[in-house]
């Protein structure tokens, strides 16, 4: 009976000693920016935001500014995901919120974005390419301040 089973069992130590004999591999460093996937994801609720539940016309040409900055806010981050070795294409979900308006959410959804962008980078290669995505976040964010003033001033 032992012999029937010798084949099976010296594979099986071969196999074994194969294995304590192979290279451990590192663990994968961590994500160097975890938050950024998650700005990408409230810059896309925003551009919704914006553009799906459009408002007065009066404010039109504010939010039509703010989209424009809005895609090449994202087109620039996904790049600058893609030379630091990042998933560009992750889509975690944009930060939960209570509804406060369309322009409003769009507003909170930029500045969440802006925090998420704006920690320490530390690859100096992407450091220019975040810089370029802040300005385009910061311009989406004036436009969507200045309908918002002109909303008000309608009332």
């Amino acid at each position: 009976m032992i012999r029937k089973h010798a084949p099976l069992a010296f594979a099986l130590a071969g196999a074994l000693a194969l294995a304590a004999c192979a290279p451990v591999r590192p663990m994968p460093p961590p994500e160097r920016h975890p938050a950024y996937a998650r700005a990408v994801s409230d810059l896309r609720a925003a551009r919704f935001d914006l553009e799906h539940r459009a408002g007065d016309p009066a404010v039109r040409a504010n939010e039509d500014v703010a989209i424009t900055e809005i895609d090449r806010a994202i087109n620039e981050a996904r790049r600058a995901a893609y030379d630091d070795g990042r998933n560009p294409n992750a889509r975690p979900p944009a930060d939960s919120m209570p509804r406060a308006g369309r322009l409003r959410d769009a507003d909170s959804l930029l500045r969440r974005a802006h925090e998420d962008i704006a920690r320490a980078e530390d690859n100096p290669a992407t450091r220019g390419l975040r810089n370029s995505v802040l300005g385009h976040i910061d311009a989406a964010i004036r436009a969507t301040d200045q309908a918002m003033a002109d909303v008000q001033m309608r009332r």
